[in-house]
């Protein structure tokens, strides 16, 4: 009574035919680099955006240690020219928290005076401001951080278009991988599958058990890859922290709903695949 019940459901045998594990580890496997692809896309998006908008418009002004006598000229100086939208001083210990990252524990040395300055416009030449700057401050440099941010934000463009080259590359040996699967499968079950096309069974009928049965599959590997991309997601979202500003927690900056919808377009991509594969093959038959 149950191998007549398990026939019902299965007459085919797609259950021997396909098999549940290498089918779903290697889709498991592909989840998990398109995972970290989408998430490196979302990242050089993110950077990028955060990079133009905060350091475009600003510029930093030093002033030697001996002269940081000078700060509050320099600071009334910035604050009266119209193109300066904000300048502020710069703390020495927030000087050290900005060193600390790129040369650990700052030495009691001697830090410049740094004043962060907020442009009314990122396209203003500062240039002239340096010339009115050092007429009334000697010693004092200006810097802009335009140049270094046009070419940070290409950087990050160039890295999105490889993640997004790599989720491409990865769909399309997706596709190929079900494709040989469903042909193993057919071949594992010509037989039965002739002999149920003679009794009847449609295409339709055909192609959907084949397609439900691998689109299952493929959905529970992709289940399983996204769940092995968090602990790996969330390790690099720490690392990435510092260049974020440093105020990335590490689970809330995964790209949650990304994660959510591998599983359902591993499965429609396994169906889709499955459909086409087995109907190109009924169609030859006789």
């Amino acid at each position: 009574m149950a191998r007549r019940a398990r026939y019902a459901r299965d007459p085919l045998g797609l259950r021997r035919a396909l098999s549940d594990r290498l089918l779903p580890g290697l889709v498991a496997a592909m989840a998990l680099l398109a995972a970290l692809a989408l998430a490196g896309s979302r990242g050089a998006e993110a950077l990028k955006d955060r990079w133009q908008a905060g350091a475009a418009a600003a510029v930093t002004v030093q002033l030697p240690p001996e002269q940081a006598v000078q700060m509050d000229q320099a600071l009334a100086v910035l604050r009266a020219m119209p193109e300066v939208q904000s300048a502020e001083a710069v703390s020495a210990a927030r000087m050290k928290e900005l060193l600390r990252p790129w040369l650990g524990e700052v030495p009691a040395l001697p830090l410049p005076a740094v004043i962060e300055l907020r442009l009314v416009n990122a396209a203003i030449d500062p240039a002239p401001l340096a010339n009115r700057l050092s007429e009334t401050v000697p010693g004092a440099e200006l810097e802009a951080h335009g140049i270094w941010v046009s070419r940070l934000a290409a950087l990050a463009s160039s890295v999105q278009g490889v993640a997004l080259a790599v989720l491409a590359l990865v769909a399309g040996v997706a596709v190929a991988v079900v494709a040989v699967a469903t042909r193993a499968g057919i071949a594992a079950r010509r037989e039965a599958i002739e002999i149920f096309h003679d009794l009847g069974a449609t295409q339709r009928d055909i192609a959907g058990r084949f397609a439900r049965r691998i689109g299952l599959l493929a959905a529970g590997g992709a289940l399983a890859g996204a769940a092995l991309a968090v602990p790996a997601l969330a390790a690099l979202s720490s690392m990435a922290a510092p260049f974020a500003g440093g105020e990335v927690m590490p689970w809330t900056a995964l790209p949650w709903l990304d994660l959510a919808l591998l599983p359902p377009f591993a499965g429609i991509i396994g169906w889709a695949t499955a459909q086409y594969s087995v109907r190109h093959w009924l169609r030859r038959l006789p």
